[in-house]
């Protein structure tokens, strides 16, 4: 059977390796669906995993890559047929099963979706894990009455589930603020449809009260951290705080009184145990919701080969944006 390229982190002896090798379609996991992998792309727990980092890979040898989107190849599953565009997101991809850095990927139907019509290949994997959880925050808020009378803050605005977040919640009919530490992104981010800029470190200082004068509606917040913690005294009565990341740590500390005197919802964001009827209906929002033109002006292009460098970059929060990682 000819041989195919596929990006395998291994672990021998306590050390870590990954590089980009020739396997067969033997070598896959077994699973109902052999998809031909066009797209991955490149969020953060991806640069995790390609730098060697604990606490995404969990067994070894390992195809990282938690998102593809490709064609049918092969199908046992009466859903699929040959040729059929799908996309996978999460679900364990890259950290438990192989992943989509591979020119080849097989899985169970039941984790697989069709991607809908009005979104190619490329910009499904723009949306990728990243948009697909900026999609559901969007939704939490929304089922949450977020208000449309004050602004809505996204923090780490520039990255990959900010950048979305921002867009969608622009097309929503939100006001937007976004917050970022990279003040040269100004224009790229009022772009995508927020009017104000907040400096990243006007959101770290801890409240010597608790509460401060309400300013947010609600939020997405990607960061964790200090920001968390920072934001929740400027929540308005009765706002949402949907949190999704922890690049700026994974502990904060708060004071309860924003929830027990105002009424702030923390609500948590898990894109990868979701159900298949929530998977359908965030893609099915994305598709009306997105605004393709400014998902198409985030995205970045690179080969499998630029997978190593980038996922450093990602790390340092010097990536802008999505970044599509071009399989084959």
């Amino acid at each position: 059977m000819s041989k195919f390229k596929a990006l395998l982190a291994t672990q021998q002896d306590g050390k870590f390796a990954a590089r980009i090798e020739q396997i067969s379609q033997d070598d896959l996991p077994a699973g109902e669906v052999l998809v031909r992998v066009r797209y991955s792309s490149l969020n953060y727990k991806d640069g995790l995993a390609v730098s060697g980092k604990p606490g995404v890979i969990r067994k070894f040898p390992m195809v990282p890559g938690i998102d593809f989107a490709g064609e049918v190849e092969e199908s046992g599953s009466a859903e699929f047929k040959p040729g059929d565009r799908l996309v996978l997101t999460g679900a364990g991809a890259g950290e438990t099963a192989w992943g989509g850095y591979a020119e080849f990927a097989r899985w169970n139907a039941n984790d697989l979706i069709r991607l809908p019509e009005g979104i190619s290949l490329k910009q499904s994997m723009g949306i990728g894990t990243a948009g697909f959880t900026a999609m559901q925050c969007a939704l939490a808020l929304e089922k949450h009455h977020a208000q449309k009378d004050r602004e809505i803050l996204v923090t780490g605005a520039a990255g990959g589930v900010g950048s979305v977040a921002v867009a969608i919640l622009a097309k929503l009919g939100y006001r937007v603020a976004a917050s970022t530490g990279r003040a040269e992104l100004g224009d790229y981010l009022r772009s995508l449809g927020a009017p104000e800029i907040v400096p990243r470190e006007s959101l770290t200082a801890e409240s010597s009260r608790g509460l401060e004068r309400e300013r947010w509606g609600g939020a997405v917040d990607t960061v964790g951290g200090m920001t968390l913690a920072g934001i929740l005294p400027y929540m308005a009565n009765n706002a949402s705080v949907a949190a999704c990341g922890l690049a700026g740590g994974a502990a904060f500390k708060a004071t309860v009184l924003p929830f027990i005197l105002r009424g702030v919802n923390l609500l948590g964001i898990n894109s990868v145990r979701v159900t298949r009827e929530e998977r359908r209906e965030v893609w099915t929002r994305l598709e009306r919701d997105l605004p393709l033109d400014k998902l198409d002006s985030m995205i970045e292009v690179a080969p499998l080969e630029q997978v190593f460098e980038l996922g450093e970059k990602i790390l340092k929060g010097q990536v802008r944006g999505r970044v599509v990682i071009e399989i084959r």
